[in-house]
């Protein structure tokens, strides 16, 4: 289709509806540009997660992921990740640091 764009797939990571308002911005300003899965990790966490394969996904497909996760573990687990598949994290507030990672001051 002449003149359309392709919309961009994101995977938004929050617990407990952490990234919600965010979520609901990019749905109501962004319209048709962006695709949005959503994974949920809800309920209490222990303090150590050693092992975050119950929580996060094996494989990960998509233009950009979004890190609203309130849990270090997770949140490096994640990080990662998608060095691994070679996606793009924003990780806002963290001190995450590798390639493909953006970590801006919130």
């Amino acid at each position: 289709m002449e003149g359309s764009k392709k919309s961009q797939h994101l995977i938004v990571f929050q617990q407990n509806g952490s990234g919600q308002p965010k979520i609901d911005g990019m749905k109501k300003f962004g319209g048709d540009l962006f695709r949005i899965e959503v994974v949920n990790i809800d309920g209490a966490l222990p303090p150590v997660i050693d092992d975050t394969s119950a929580y996060l996904p094996r494989e990960l497909t998509c233009d950009l992921a979004l890190d609203f996760l309130r849990h270090g573990d997770l949140s490096a687990d994640l990080a990662a990740l998608c060095q691994k598949h070679e996606i793009p994290l924003i990780a806002s507030g963290k001190k995450i640091t590798g390639r493909g990672l953006f970590a801006p001051p919130t």
